[in-house]
């Protein structure tokens, strides 16, 4: 069973900021990559089929599979490790998450659905549909 991670997204503010974002980093380096100090030590399950979960403004709202965990060590010694990820970007049913530093370890039964709001209400505004969520209406 894959294992998955989860990351707040600092510097976008929704899965199309993201998306716009890591388009212009592809065409600068030619692949889409995430840089982290830490590397995940439970490498073979996140490379057996993981994602990286995005938490936007208090929720989980997209996911990238995870391609590959690439250790590096900078000009002045430290160890980094790039999380290479797939750039399609698949959005998830929102999903509330507090913040956090770093990255965390996230398991497959505490993933939500890919589907982007679900129980019929995709022609709703993410906005008002994360409302309606959070009063419990849907």
């Amino acid at each position: 069973m894959p294992l998955h991670i989860i990351k707040l997204s600092v510097g976008t503010e929704t899965p199309e900021g993201l998306r716009e974002w890591q388009t212009w980093f592809q065409s600068a380096y030619g692949r889409v990559y995430h840089t982290t100090r830490m590397t995940p030590k439970r490498r073979d399950e996140i490379l057996d089929g993981g994602s990286i979960y995005w938490v936007f403004k208090g929720a989980i709202r997209c996911r990238q599979r995870v391609i590959d965990l690439e250790e590096f060590v900078n000009e002045e010694g430290t160890k980094y490790c790039r999380i290479v990820l797939d750039p399609e970007l698949i959005e998830t049913r929102p999903y509330p998450h507090r913040a956090f530093q770093g990255w965390r370890y996230l398991t497959a039964d505490k993933c939500p659905p890919d589907d982007k709001q679900g129980g019929g209400t995709e022609t709703l505004p993410d906005d008002m549909a994360d409302e309606l969520r959070d009063l419990g209406l849907i």
